[in-house]
């Protein structure tokens, strides 16, 4: 096995005791010296050297200390230990350790797991995908549903999604019930040719087939109860049905799962899904600053050389608007900062996206590790959260103020809420402007002072209150 594993990258030889085994791995055209590994001039014959990298085999059977000293009074530095047999636990490496610092203990399971796990993982994926390909390949038209005001992971599942499905933009038409606004994404678009096509609440009904990417149903109000597929990264929500589903709330991004997919039933992938799927991954994650594991790191990795890194530098170009500065301005004239917490209230926003944007910008300010910033969008209010990612979760935050008034959820670094103004106002008051700032302060701070019983204790308080209304 270590013959097949390390040739040709090495020049290997194998040095064994029990000669008719000798005998049996030359014939077989191993290189072999027959010889007795516990004697230093077996190695000094084998040309051994300080840069000689040497595996020692630990059977369980013997243990190889007087190996290894032969080794080290040969002159050999570079000594690994193989351990293949049950006995190769953490406290016989621990033994070997005292003994001999320099010495790197391995076991099989260590040089097996990781590989064998992720081949394993892939044929699962693989069976998964294959299953999905099989059930929506007789439809005539698909749609990929993304969320409203599609981000560019949302873009990029979309391209993927329809690669694995090895149909075209007349087949399987990427879709919003909202369409592109904030100019990032609007270069996104531009710049690699990609189509989202505005659809209303009943045209969604006249396909055949509905996957949705990089959201769930839960996101669209009661508008839809039932896919066909769902693939998203963010946390599984409940409330609906779907025939084939993929939601993984660890992995950074949606397009990391697409990615996963694309690899598991070998599509080729072009450089312009690549590019975009590419571009996702940094955005999603802020180039692995925010809510990445190392699934987004290999998919990255995977992709890297498939893309147009010269097409991602001119997309990710200069952020900054006028319209953008002003709410900046807005913020930091009407908000609050206290105990590294800034809360701001916008007021009336013409567009959604310059909520986050104003939240992503202070959580950059020195002293700054929480974000709130809030604004009105067509008489809705629309909050986003935003803190560094190793204090309390953000996601649960917006849960648990907002959750039971409106749409509310995200990630430990990221979250929003989404709430009708009348539903805000029956809640926390009819509060004047200057005063929602202050009145969000209160909320953070109360978030973030809680104690584990305390939380404990509310939730069971919701429960009961649930079991209430129930039993009513």
């Amino acid at each position: 096995m270590l013959e097949e594993i390390l040739l040709p990258n090495f020049d290997v030889e194998f040095i064994v005791e029990n000669r008719p085994a000798a005998r049996r791995l030359h014939e077989a055209g191993v290189r072999v010296i027959a010889g007795d590994p516990r004697r230093t001039d077996t190695f000094v014959k084998a040309d051994l050297g300080p840069s000689t990298c040497v595996i020692v085999e630990d059977n369980g059977r013997r243990s190889p200390r007087k190996i290894l000293e032969a080794v080290r009074d040969a002159g050999g530095t570079l000594i690994y230990v193989l351990g293949v047999s049950a006995v190769a636990t953490a406290r016989r490496q621990e033994e070997f350790h005292e003994d001999f610092p320099d010495v790197s203990y391995l076991s099989m399971s260590e040089l097996l797991g990781s590989p064998l796990v992720t081949e394993f993982a892939r044929s699962l994926t693989r069976a998964r995908v294959q299953q999905y390909q099989r059930y929506l390949a007789d439809a005539d038209r698909l749609l990929i549903l993304l969320h409203n005001d599609p981000d560019p992971d949302a873009m990029a599942s979309g391209l993927a999604l329809r690669n694995v499905l090895h149909r075209t933009k007349t087949t399987a038409i990427i879709g919003a019930i909202q369409g592109v606004t904030r100019p990032e994404n609007l270069r996104m678009v531009n710049l690699l040719d990609i189509q989202v096509e505005e659809v209303t609440p009943d045209t969604i009904k006249e396909y055949d087939r509905l996957a949705l990417v990089d959201v769930q149903p839960h996101y669209f109000g009661g508008l839809i109860d039932h896919a066909d597929l769902v693939i998203d990264h963010h946390p599984e929500q409940s409330g609906y049905t779907t025939v084939f589903k993929d939601v993984r709330a660890d992995y950074g991004s949606t397009s990391t799962i697409l990615t996963e997919h694309l690899r598991a039933v070998d599509v080729n992938i072009s450089e312009r899904t690549a590019t975009a799927m590419l571009y996702a991954i940094k955005s999603d994650t802020l180039f692995f600053n925010r809510q990445a594991n190392r699934v987004d790191i290999e998919a990255f990795s995977y992709l890297y050389p498939l893309a147009d890194a010269a097409l991602i530098r001119k997309m990710e170009g200069a952020e900054i608007t006028l319209e953008r500065l002003e709410y900046v301005e807005k913020a930091y004239r009407n908000g609050t900062m206290v105990d590294q917490v800034f809360c701001g209230f916008l007021g009336s926003v013409p567009r959604e996206d310059l909520i986050p944007y104003v939240a992503d910008f202070f959580l950059q300010l020195e002293d700054v590790k929480w974000t709130l910033i809030a604004g009105v969008v067509d008489d809705t209010f629309v909050a986003s959260v935003r803190n560094l990612g190793y204090s309390k979760n953000a996601g649960e935050f917006a849960r648990r103020f907002f959750a039971d008034i409106g749409s509310a959820g995200g990630h430990r670094a990221m979250a929003k809420a989404v709430v009708p103004m009348r539903a805000f106002r029956e809640k926390f008051g009819d509060l004047k402007p200057s005063e929602i700032a202050p009145r969000l302060h209160e909320l953070v701070e109360q978030f973030r002072h809680d104690t584990p019983k305390e939380v404990r204790s509310q939730k069971l308080e919701a429960r009961s209150e649930d079991e209430e209304v129930k039993a009513r």
